[in-house]
């Protein structure tokens, strides 16, 4: 029996500081998620409490008939306006060394490695009260995602999908891609990462 996740980034946000909301176009890559997922049986639909994830979710979950539940543990390791007055140059700076240093503890938010295991807890915990061989969207953000992955799968299995992923991991989660997970026997299993084929096209929805 297994338990299969898909974890998705937030769609396009606005370019602000705080918790933002999508764009037009972050909306347009969400309807275009919604209906890669529209024929899987999903079982629920968990989100961050981030609004761009939120409003990620809530579109996906209109077309998939699946409600919505929100889980704290899926917040991205920090956020830009957290700390006060940190212009966005000090939290690059500051996301930068956390991404080198995965036992850094910020002055605010957590550590990648703490992300990661908060992440992996919450998927842990769902799999284990769904029903064998359900189906669950995850809707997060894309430093978490990675976060999880460079402590849960083998780096030798994370460089199928590129060559020098760790080094990378920053720049290698688009907006609203799905990272097909599998949970068995108390292991992660990775199936497919970061696609963006169902954002492809220009047809209108």
């Amino acid at each position: 029996m297994n338990t299969t996740f898909y974890l998705i980034r937030h769609a396009l946000k606005q370019k602000a500081i705080g918790d933002v909301p999508i764009t037009p176009e972050g909306k347009i890559q969400a309807k275009r998620t919604a209906r890669a997922l529209a024929n899987l049986p999903i079982a629920a639909i968990v989100t961050s409490p981030l609004r761009r994830a939120k409003q990620t979710a809530e579109v996906i979950a209109s077309t998939v008939q699946t409600s919505v539940s929100v889980d704290h543990r899926l917040r991205e390791r920090a956020n830009w306006g957290d700390l006060p007055k940190q212009t966005f140059e000090e939290f690059v700076a500051m996301w930068e060394r956390c991404t080198r240093n995965p036992d850094y503890r910020p002055p605010v938010g957590d550590s990648a490695k703490l992300a990661g295991s908060r992440l992996a807890s919450a998927l842990v915990e769902l799999a284990g009260t769904h029903s064998p061989d359900s189906s669950i969207v995850i809707v997060t953000h894309g430093g978490i995602i990675t976060d999880f992955l460079v402590q849960m799968i083998p780096e030798h299995q994370l460089q199928v999908w590129h060559p020098h992923f760790v080094a990378v991991q920053s720049d290698l989660v688009p907006e609203c891609s799905i990272t097909k997970l599998v949970y068995a026997e108390g292991r992660f299993q990775m199936v497919d990462f970061a696609s963006v084929v169902h954002l492809q096209g220009d047809d209108a929805i």
